[in-house]
């Protein structure tokens, strides 16, 4: 590939001469092989959250209010005082019978931020009408109009309930004014007692919808289904198995529409390769935490896998053109204590045998680019007990001087696969009419291991996760 420093020709000569010279003799090791010892698997586990999120329609939290509450909320049957007046030297005094009804109109909600307001427009007719034959041509009518506004800020209470937290106030845009006789009488007072009186029929009525939605019920199926294996990747084979273990309130919201109740249940997140786990027995529903503004992020450890045949063909396609490219004839790649050992058959360019050469074995780290997505040897190091001026010491020399510039090996593809399988998997829907939803966006470097199979990149990636019912 042209980018590693280029020995002199003479160096370069007379490795070559003595390699050949090496080659007669059979292969042999120039060192001690260092043993295969790969770092043992630790468990993908980490601390995460998942956010459960119980919506309901906010129409049917008004239709219940609906079909409990009367449309007539009054009806007025009283005998006033409608005429004092003066004529003449006479004072008339006369009562009127005063009858009428205040109907409601259909109710609205919608939400906004955590807030649910409503309003119920009311109108009402009244007449009255002079209370004997002396007065009955006495006669007078009014309507009014008048608009209800209720505001709720839901809360869930530690027994899983919903408090709705009503308040509510009207104000008429047109009260009812009864005209007799050209005097005016405001009958506000004789419709307001039996409004209040219904209102507060609403507001008990609307609190009992609430509690039917059962949230506690809703909750538990949420918590179950927390504890099912997801598979996240057919190939390689990837599960995700969460285990949660507490629960804490992070809200009511509400939109034009919707009424949702927002739970975080935090606890461990676990990746398996391989076959399905275990099925986990479900805890029961814990009691409620406190209260947070909003559940945190989703993190998952995903594993990268490099296989060292991979490496060992990057390395080789590196080196192919360079100086040592002739005279390398085989490599190995494996895991020792935490090092990555690079094994290296080295014999002169003309050799004809295929076993001739000799063994040289070397050994670096492995450093991880999870913003480049790539990893990279460093820290190459030879045998040191070779003696000094010695055909195998000057060979590693050489070896050492054209591998300490191997390019960044890349790993995003197979990131990009298995993030693109996960978040493909963690969107499908559950049972009993929930449904999971998941995203996944960044990721950092948690762990690399060198594993007997390849290198082992723990990627944490995090976004977010939910269990969702009626959205």
């Amino acid at each position: 590939m042209g980018i590693y420093p280029r020995p002199t020709r003479n160096i370069t000569a007379s490795c070559f001469a003595l390699l050949c010279a090496a080659s007669f003799a059979g292969t042999a090791s120039a060192g001690e092989k260092p043993p295969v010892i790969p770092d043992a698997p630790s468990a993908l586990t980490t601390p995460s959250r998942v956010a459960a999120t119980i919506e309901f329609g906010l129409p049917s939290i008004a239709s219940a209010v609906e079909r409990d509450v009367p449309r007539r909320l009054a009806t007025i049957d009283e005998r006033i005082g409608c005429v004092n007046k003066r004529v003449f030297v006479f004072r008339i005094k006369a009562n009127c019978d005063v009858d009428g009804f205040v109907d409601r109109g259909a109710m609205s909600l919608y939400g906004r931020g955590d807030h649910i307001v409503g309003s119920i427009p009311i109108f009402g007719s009244i007449e009255g009408q002079g209370a004997n034959r002396f007065t009955s041509r006495i006669h007078g009518d009014a309507e009014g109009r008048a608009m209800v506004e209720v505001e709720s800020r839901p809360k869930l209470t530690k027994d899983w309930s919903i408090d709705l937290n009503f308040s509510d106030s009207f104000h008429w845009t047109e009260p009812p004014v009864l005209r007799v006789l050209g005097r005016e009488i405001s009958l506000t007072k004789y419709a307001e007692p039996s409004i209040r009186k219904q209102l507060g029929r609403i507001r008990a009525h609307a609190q009992e919808a609430a509690r039917r939605l059962d949230l506690h019920d809703k909750a538990a199926k949420a918590w179950e289904q927390a504890f099912q294996p997801v598979p996240i990747s057919q190939d390689p084979p990837v599960w995700l198995q969460i285990v949660p273990a507490n629960a804490a309130f992070a809200g009511v919201h509400a939109n034009a529409k919707d009424l949702s109740g927002s739970l975080e249940l935090t606890g461990t997140a676990q990746t398996l390769i391989g076959q399905a786990p275990s099925a986990v027995t479900p805890t029961p529903l814990p009691t409620l935490g406190n209260d947070i503004s909003q559940p945190g992020t989703f993190d998952i450890l995903l594993p990268v896998r490099v296989n060292y045949d991979a490496l060992r063909d990057k390395i080789m396609q590196a080196v192919a053109s360079s100086k040592a490219g002739p005279i390398i004839k085989e490599m190995q790649i494996y895991p020792s204590s935490g090092k990555l050992v690079i094994g290296v058959r080295a014999a002169g360019p003309d050799t004809t045998d295929p076993a001739a050469g000799e063994w040289l074995y070397l050994s670096g780290a492995l450093n991880v680019d999870s913003a480049q997505q790539s990893i990279k040897i460093s820290n190459l190091a030879g045998d040191s007990s070779l003696p000094e001026g010695s055909v195998a010491a000057q060979l590693q020399n050489q070896l050492l001087d054209q591998l300490k510039d191997i390019p960044d090996i890349g790993y995003g593809l197979a990131y990009q696969n298995l993030l693109n399988a996960a978040n493909e998997r963690l969107n499908r829907p559950l049972k009993n009419g929930f449904r999971m939803e998941g995203q996944l966006t960044t990721a950092k470097l948690d762990s690399i291991q060198l594993l007997a199979d390849g290198v082992g990149i723990a990627l944490r990636v995090s976004g977010d996760l939910k269990i969702l019912y009626g959205m």
